[in-house]
């Protein structure tokens, strides 16, 4: 495991897994890591917000627990939940079955019913390695669960009434992204320290692409990057993140392309756009006049 005592060091070791994080990123991260608090990231969808939780996991050699957020989330969903079908069952076993006298039921709220949900396993995990606890999409989630977290997040134990109160013997690594789809309360963030990531520069586009994809044609690789740079400052209802340039890229070389033509742009674009109305826009006029543009540069 390589030990991430500076920033450089934590550059380098993301760096190996692939993810390429620049020195204001590495530096939130390593401060997060080092102070033991929370690392909110927030950003536009597919700027590297979750690999980034995945980048780190793998550099730790830690265990990764997702809990993804969603609207009308609760308690029961990311911590924990009795196993009803098997309790149901097992009354009916010790129903209808005959104990000498004397001997107690089984406790249907023991252990052995219990249903570890994503932020329980997180806190019970013994590690020795500090489990990634990556709450992803917390602007998905209401406000009353935001209020949860908070309380989970300063103390790092939840009581389980029937079992009394589980604390963190090894308090886990906190991550959690945000879309910006509304804004999350300021008491949350302040128990993290944050940090907003944008979309990349051309060049580093083009080298997170390039290490992602090592066999990509040089040229197919710039015009791709070019192309996704310039259609982002369209008026899109979603611009394409860095996940969908790779996945664009990657469709592309499948498709045995080498370089960049509109026939393959237009082939292509459920790969790269994700809503009907922009594929729509693009395709044919709008997608020759943007590669004229992006080629007329080069």
């Amino acid at each position: 495991m390589t030990p991430l005592d500076s920033v450089d060091a934590v550059q380098r070791a993301l760096a190996a897994t692939g993810y390429l994080a620049d020195t204001d990123l590495a530096t939130a991260l390593y401060l997060a890591l080092r102070l033991e608090r929370p690392l909110f990231l927030e950003g536009e969808a597919g700027v590297g917000k979750t690999e980034l939780a995945r980048a780190l996991a793998g550099v730790t050699g830690a265990e990764m627990i997702r809990l993804q957020c969603y609207e009308g989330i609760d308690q029961a969903t990311a911590l924990y939940e009795w196993d009803y079908p098997r309790q149901m069952l097992e009354i009916r076993r010790q129903e209808s079955e005959a104990r000498p006298t004397g001997q107690p039921p089984q406790n249907i709220f023991s252990e052995s019913f219990l249903i570890e949900r994503p932020l329980l396993r997180a806190i019970r995990s013994r590690g020795p390695v500090p489990p990634i606890l990556l709450i992803d999409e917390i602007d998905r989630a209401d406000e009353e669960f935001e209020a949860f977290l908070l309380e989970l997040l300063a103390d790092f134990a939840v009581t389980i009434p029937e079992l009394g109160t589980v604390r963190a013997a090894v308090r886990p690594r906190v991550v959690l992204t945000s879309n910006r789809t509304r804004e999350v309360h300021d008491a949350l963030k302040r128990r993290c320290f944050y940090h907003w990531i944008d979309s990349p520069t051309a060049a580093r586009e083009l080298e997170i692409l390039e290490r992602r994809l090592p066999g990509i044609a040089g040229k197919l690789a710039a015009q791709v990057v070019a192309f996704v740079q310039r259609l982002r400052a369209t008026d899109l209802s979603k611009v394409p993140g860095v996940a969908e340039t790779i996945d664009w890229a990657a469709a592309l070389t499948a498709l045995d392309a080498t370089e960049l033509t509109p026939a393959d742009i237009d082939r292509t674009l459920g790969v790269l756009l994700k809503y009907q109305e922009d594929v729509a826009r693009l395709k044919g006029d709008g997608a020759r006049t943007l590669f004229a543009e992006v080629t007329a540069r080069r």
